[in-house]
């Protein structure tokens, strides 16, 4: 399965955006997240015209979350896309990177005074509301500031898409947002017409991730636009945004079948005008939230293979110079990948194996993996990285992040750099006593 600009080059060897990865490993080191900068771009593209093409009216947003860094914002900034933020660092990255504050949203489920003060003071486009208590927290900022502040609220619309239950968003027992079952929706609006320094703008959604049908989303459609349709005769207040978020899957294996951005397109905005019609209401603009749909299949980790170990009559385990610290995914939600050893990507498979990491857990990272005869100092490249890696990256048994690199045209440069081990003790501090205490028993 090849993603992107991927190819197998003349030597048998995998390039992304025109780098060898055994050339690209060589130079960075491993692990390594390779982002494939033409295949993001264009996949913006893909999205703009998807939409923008059956629905003028519509506004895509990159949900930053899934791969938070100044490069990547400035690249969807620059195809003409806005930035979705949940946290005040997340904020702080998209305002470095040039992004319009106009063109940023501020999710987040349990938003602190500091960061709803920074998406006020930095003057955001829109703030989602979560919950009851923020409305007052939010019309005492943006009056304190003299300043009214554009919000959306977000509501579960108790759609439960087929996905792993952690991601799960928009069913009724979630943590996100306001039940539209139980008549909470309903009086958070009254609440927030009411807040004088409030302006609310519509309605947001988010039903889960990593969903490989169109029907939830259309169900989630219907049942917002049901709701803007009672919010108009209750309140006689009219929409401006319907936010629909996120959660269209991307390809992680071969027999993956995933919904076209076109069929999906047309599913979503075939049924906002249908149900607008149907209601009497006007079009809203409408706002997707894509991240991983975006961006995922343009990453791949490359990693170097290190002990090979045959257990005789059970299976042969491959272990990388990774593992759960670069990609959690797979201990948090039983995530499959393919991937390919790029340094043999034309050889024929010959046997099965089990790739692990090396940390002190049962680090599996993909259960079974047909590869060819391989060895220490092989690269093992493990595609459709580029959602949630990075961004769920740790430290675990000290092991310092890895570097981000952003390939194009045969051209790759550093986005992140990677950690040192002197990065991973720079907050340390060691408390005076004990210092003594070392010197005591070093006399």
């Amino acid at each position: 399965m090849l993603l992107g600009t991927q190819r197998i080059n003349g030597e048998g060897i995998l390039e992304i955006g025109g780098c060898s990865a055994v050339g690209l490993a060589r130079e960075f080191g491993t692990p390594l997240y390779v982002v494939d900068e033409d295949c993001l771009r264009q996949t913006c593209r893909d999205y703009r015209r998807a939409f923008e093409s059956r629905y003028p009216r519509s506004h895509i947003s990159f949900s930053s979350k899934v791969f938070t860094t100044m490069a990547i914002c400035r690249i969807v900034e620059e195809e003409g896309l806005g930035v979705d933020v949940s946290s005040g660092g997340e904020l702080h990255t998209a305002l470095g990177a040039g992004v319009a504050p106009s063109k940023i949203v501020m999710h987040g489920n349990n938003k602190s005074a500091e960061e709803m003060e920074m998406a006020v003071a930095a003057g955001v486009g829109r703030i989602g509301i979560d919950c009851l208590e923020e409305i007052g927290a939010l019309q005492a900022i943006a009056a304190g500031r003299g300043a009214t502040a554009e919000v959306l609220i977000r509501l579960a619309p108790g759609v439960e898409a087929d996905t792993h239950t952690h991601i799960q968003t928009g069913k009724v027992d979630t943590k996100f947002g306001f039940w539209i079952v139980d008549g909470a929706a309903r009086d958070a609006v009254a609440e927030i017409l009411k807040a004088p320094n409030l302006a609310l703008r519509g309605i947001n959604c988010h039903i889960g991730s990593q969903i490989l049908d169109n029907e939830p989303f259309v169900q989630a459609a219907e049942m917002m636009i049901d709701f803007a349709a009672q919010l108009q005769a209750d309140f006689g207040y009219t929409i401006d945004d319907l936010d629909l978020g996120g959660g269209l899957g991307v390809r992680y294996l071969p027999g993956d079948d995933v919904p076209s951005l076109d069929d999906y397109a047309e599913a979503v905005t075939g049924t906002v005008k249908a149900c607008c019609e149907r209601r009497g209401l006007p079009l809203p603009r409408l706002i997707q939230e894509p991240g991983r749909s975006l961006i995922g299949e343009a990453g791949t980790t490359l990693y170097t293979i290190g002990v090979v170990k045959d257990i005789p009559g059970v299976r042969t385990y491959v272990a990388v110079d990774g593992g759960i610290s670069d990609n959690p995914r797979p201990a948090l939600y039983g995530s499959k990948y393919s991937a390919l050893v790029a340094d043999k990507a034309n050889h024929p498979s010959t046997r099965t194996v089990r790739v692990s990491g090396k940390h002190c857990e049962t680090d599996t990272l993909i259960e079974e993996l047909a590869v060819p005869e391989v060895e220490r100092g092989d690269i093992l490249a493990v595609q459709t990285t580029g959602a949630y890696n990075y961004s769920m990256a740790s430290n675990y048994n000290r092991l310092p992040r890895p570097a981000s690199v952003l390939v194009s045209g045969g051209r790759a440069e550093i986005i992140v750099e990677r950690e040192t081990l002197d990065d991973l003790t720079r907050l340390d501090r060691v408390p005076k006593r004990l210092r003594a205490a070392e010197r005591e028993t070093a006399s």
